[in-house]
């Protein structure tokens, strides 16, 4: 890529790009979010801190970064390159706490404003005393060329976490990395975990091997250029400082870091070499961006899967519940205990079952009888049928809300989700009242379609021999009357009760249309469970919208890092 092309349609690439990355969201608490969040600040802080102001300020000054490890000398080298005490540097650590960006009074425009680095507040003047967290100082000297300026950084392993956040903030900002290490510690693990970022991303390095004994150099030197060459930063320049005695001001003698002084001086005034520099560097962020921003992508995806997972997890186990409740309502569950005696409170005795099942002539002769006479009332058997077809949805809300928190908490997310939402596990607090209300208007649907059926004048008459309420409880009794669910002796009494409600309902309407009334009673009442299961698996739908990241959030952060990949080739 070269920075000559067009960098108006590359800023409103990265632009586009820095929206989307800003706006994405990864709610649910799965493994690929930590990571991914933590990826995503960073992209954040790049982009604000160095890539967007950079492309925005081609000319801008050069920013070098001084990082290094606690004790390395970083301050007292920038301290000694400046030939003031604009850092603090000491034996206490940290020393330095917040940063300090050293720059000619001519570039003083470039940095007093937020174009990089705006999350730090800016403070100015030489005392290092008053260095507070969350901000940078600003320290204007005649001894830095105009053209580039320092920006001393705390340290990358310091025991204050704030400290190695911004020193990491700090590195991703900067033109060119000053990395000061020193001869016991250039090989230490997080240092080098930096360097092989910086040669991922094509960063701008610079070596100062610091305290280093005149004796060691010619065995440390190579060694380290070697490791440099390993991790993919071969071109690096390597300058030595050695161990020295510091003069009265804390400041290393001048013709110690001689080499480093000129080499920067020759950078600053060198508008080419600047362009070199900060080209290679921007590159290799901007090369970057497609990348990083993919680890973005694979945790959205891995959002909308989890929370697909938990979606199906809904799915499945109130589908579980519709099958039970369907299965419960043929097995002969629902023709059990306080229905079955009711029931023969409703016909008499136990002894009028077995006059039914002797003979069928028998039977029409009791039930001509029973036409002619005075229908038993109806309200105890009605009511047993109601409680038993309200236990029976209650049971299996109750299940599916706790098997569906139950799967939730095996799936990935699920379980911060329903700490969250706690009531999820339960139904919701008044389902009973609304379950109370849809067998309530089933009974009364049953009622209707008896009601319907019986228009004809003969059909009316039987109907109202019973009475409505009774044939009403005759069609529910069909419709539940399959004995798969029972054992022993209840098998004869339920059967019992199925033939005789049966025989009674062909009698007034005919067989085929007693089979389509039982059916369509068994669907309407499955229509009416389902109804209030759909309002069930609404809390779960709702507590999932607020930790669900946007369907297409994957999508639309691919096509923006595809387009600056476009505008980069």
């Amino acid at each position: 890529m070269s920075i000559d092309g067009d960098v108006e349609a590359l800023v409103s690439a990265v632009e586009a790009l820095r929206d989307e990355v800003e706006g994405a969201v990864l709610p649910l608490d799965v493994p690929s979010r930590a990571p991914a969040e933590a990826s995503r600040r960073q992209l954040l802080q790049q982009l604000d801190d160095y890539v967007l102001p950079r492309l925005r300020a081609i000319d801008a000054p050069l920013l070098a970064v001084v990082g290094g490890s606690t004790g390395a000398g970083k301050s007292t080298l920038v301290n000694s390159v400046v030939g003031a005490r604009v850092s603090r540097p000491g034996v206490l650590r940290p020393t330095t706490t917040s940063p300090v960006l050293v720059h000619h009074p001519d570039d003083r425009h470039w940095f007093a404003d937020t174009r990089i680095l705006p999350g730090l507040a800016r403070v100015t003047g030489h005392d290092p005393g008053h260095d507070q967290p969350g901000t940078v100082r600003l320290v204007e000297s005649t001894t830095l060329p105009a053209g580039m300026a320092l920006l001393d950084a705390p340290d990358i392993d310091s025991v204050v976490s704030a400290n190695r956040a911004i020193a990491t903030q700090l590195l991703s900002a900067a033109d060119l990395w000053l990395f000061v290490t020193t001869a016991a510690r250039y090989a230490d693990a997080v240092p080098w975990d930096l360097l092989r970022t910086a040669a991922d991303r094509g960063t701008a390095v610079a070596i100062v091997l610091d305290r280093i004994p005149p004796d060691a150099v010619d065995e440390i030197r190579p060694h380290l250029a070697a490791m440099l060459r390993e991790q993919g930063l071969p071109t690096a320049p390597i300058f030595t400082v050695p161990e020295t005695t510091l003069d009265a001001e804390g400041q290393l003698p001048p013709e110690a870091v001689a080499r480093l002084s000129a080499w920067l001086d020759a950078l600053a005034s060198d508008a080419r070499a600047r362009a070199i520099v900060v080209n290679q560097t921007l590159r290799g962020a901007v090369e970057s961006l497609s990348g990083r921003t993919s680890e973005l992508v694979v945790a959205s995806r891995d959002q909308h899967d989890a929370a697909e997972s938990l979606r199906r997890a809904v799915d499945e186990e109130y589908a579980a519940a519709h099958r039970r409740i369907d299965e419960g309502m043929t097995d002969g569950t629902l023709l059990r205990g306080e229905v079955l005696a009711r029931w023969q409170e409703f016909v008499g005795t136990g002894e009028f079952f077995r006059q039914v099942e002797t003979t069928i002539s028998r039977w029409r002769d009791k039930l001509t009888a029973a036409v002619k006479g005075n229908p038993p009332p109806s309200d105890g058997l009605g009511e047993a049928l109601q409680t038993g077809v309200a236990a029976l949805l209650r049971s299996n809300a109750e299940s599916a809300a706790s098997e569906t928190a139950r799967a939730w908490r095996r799936l990935p997310g699920g379980t911060p989700v329903l700490s969250r939402h706690p009531e999820l596990a339960k139904p919701a607090p008044g389902i009973q009242a609304d379950i109370e209300r849809l067998v309530r208007d089933w009974q009364g649907e049953v009622l209707e379609l008896v009601r319907t059926e019986g228009q004809g004048r003969r059909t009316n008459a039987r109907v109202a021999a019973y009475g409505l309420n009774a044939i009403g409880l005759f069609l529910m009794l069909v419709a539940f009357s399959s004995t798969g669910g029972l054992m022993g002796a209840e098998i004869g009494i339920a059967g019992g009760t199925a033939v005789l409600a049966q025989r009674v309902l062909e009698a007034i309407f005919g067989d085929q249309a007693v089979r389509e009334m039982a059916a369509k009673a068994r669907r309407r009442l499955l229509e009416l469970s389902d109804e209030l299961f759909t309002s069930e698996r609404e809390r779960y739908a709702v507590a999932l919208a607020e930790a669900t990241a946007p369907a297409d959030q994957g999508s639309r952060l691919a096509a923006v890092a595809t387009r600056v990949r476009t505008v980069v080739r």
